[in-house]
């Protein structure tokens, strides 16, 4: 099918509406509306019969309050009938017993319930009327052959008597019009039926958590897409960039060997100096871009690589896995990088103290890190210390970032990761 549902078939080219399949979904889907909504009304009007007649005792009201858990089995046959027309992509398919616990649970959803009235009544009426439409042009395609059936003594179809083979041929274009124009009335009604099931059975809320849900999923799909492009730019430079650096430190010292004393050779050892310094300031860049230290040996190696470079002294607390997912251990570490740079720079702090260990939120196991000083304090995101984009990463990760920094001190950043 070269359209993603019903609506946009019927409004594309009439040629490739009538020859793909969705004419014929649409007819499944309001035809099995009559069988649906006539167990429908049977479900409703025996749990309310029953549940008027013992409403005296205490029965007729149990009863009466299993009408949600009949409106949301009829709301899951209608969301399954969906498909024939509207075959959006489905989510994670729960399991059967946990639907059955969570119907009992959850309170009652009024527009399943009004749904289920209104496809028990209205719709099992329109629709059963719609297919006795599709009847009429069906007779006149097959009139010939009820006319030859019946021994010529005639047909009659919506009024007319057709009772020549002259007229029974004449029905056949008649009734090929009639069925294109009867497929597009029913396509329209399926549509419009669709829409209006879509609207009651899942409301704005869940639409907005749908939403929220997939906006999550885009986002970390970026941020792993931002990783792996900061690794390959890491691994360009370490692997190119760096190793023609070395190569001309390596050629310039070469060279301080065979030129002789004079001006010449203070400039080739000028050279050579700003050659080692560049590369000292590459692989600084490397190491801040994407540490490899944190590729081969994880997190906790990491970290104590950043400690062991301070001028600050830093103890150094971890109670870590072996290995984290990549995101989280790269957020992780580039906190930890930048708040050990703000305390060497702006702190004045005596020492430092890193924290991390595994945490768990509502059941959701998570990464928490703390770094803390005993500096003058006063730290502000908004002063452009890049703590802000610090906050940033990690919410990107569904993440928690709290600082707090009173002015005297002392400093604290704490992060909370989830690591599903």
């Amino acid at each position: 099918m070269s359209h993603p549902d019903a609506w946009t078939a019927v409004r594309g080219r009439p040629s490739r509406f009538l020859a793909s399949a969705w004419p014929w979904r649409s007819i499944l889907y309001v035809g099995s509306t009559v069988p649906v909504g006539v167990v429908a009304l049977s479900a409703l009007f025996v749990v309310v019969g029953i549940g008027l007649l013992t409403v005296v005792i205490v029965v007729g009201v149990i009863v009466l309050m299993q009408l949600p858990l009949v409106a949301r089995a009829v709301a899951a046959v209608e969301r399954w009938r969906l498909r024939l027309v509207d075959p959006r992509p489905a989510g994670r398919r729960t399991p059967l017993r946990e639907q059955l616990r969570a119907w009992r649970s959850l309170p009652v959803a009024w527009s399943e319930l009004g749904y289920a009235v209104l496809l028990a009544t209205v719709l099992l009426v329109v629709d059963a009327l719609a297919l006795v439409l599709l009847s009429l042009p069906l007779v006149f395609i097959a009139s010939p052959a009820l006319w030859r059936l019946d021994g010529g003594d005639g047909v009659e179809s919506a009024g007319w008597t057709i009772d020549s083979a002259a007229e029974a041929w004449l029905a056949v274009p008649i009734g090929l019009v009639l069925l294109v124009v009867v497929l597009y009335l029913l396509t329209w009604l399926a549509c419009g039926q669709a829409a209006l099931a879509r609207l009651l059975l899942d409301p704005p809320e869940q639409r907005l958590q749908e939403a929220v849900v997939e906006l999550r999923r885009t986002r970390s799909g970026l941020v792993d897409a931002f990783e792996a492009e900061r690794h390959r730019i890491e691994r360009d430079l370490h692997d190119g960039v760096q190793q023609r650096l070395v190569a001309l430190t390596m050629t310039l010292g070469s060279a301080e060997l065979e030129m002789d004393d004079g001006a010449g050779l203070e400039l080739l050892r000028a050279a050579h100096r700003q050659a080692e310094e560049a590369l000292a300031d590459l692989r600084a860049t490397v190491r801040g871009i994407h540490p490899q230290v944190l590729t081969d040996r994880g997190l906790a190696a990491a970290i104590d690589e950043i400690a062991d470079r301070s001028p600050v002294p830093v103890t150094v607390d971890l109670a870590l896995p072996d290995r984290l997912p990549r995101p989280v251990e790269s957020a992780a570490y580039f906190v930890v990088s930048e708040a050990l740079t703000n305390i060497a720079r702006h702190a004045r702090a005596t020492r430092a103290e890193v924290q991390a260990w595994m945490g768990e939120t509502d059941g959701v196991r998570e990464l928490v890190l703390t770094v803390s000083d005993d500096g003058i304090g006063g730290a502000d995101p908004a002063r452009g210390s890049g703590l802000a984009g610090l906050a940033a990463r990690v919410e990107a990760l569904d993440g928690t970032f709290d600082l707090s920094s009173p002015v005297g001190g002392p400093t604290q950043m704490r992060v909370a990761c989830p690591i599903e």
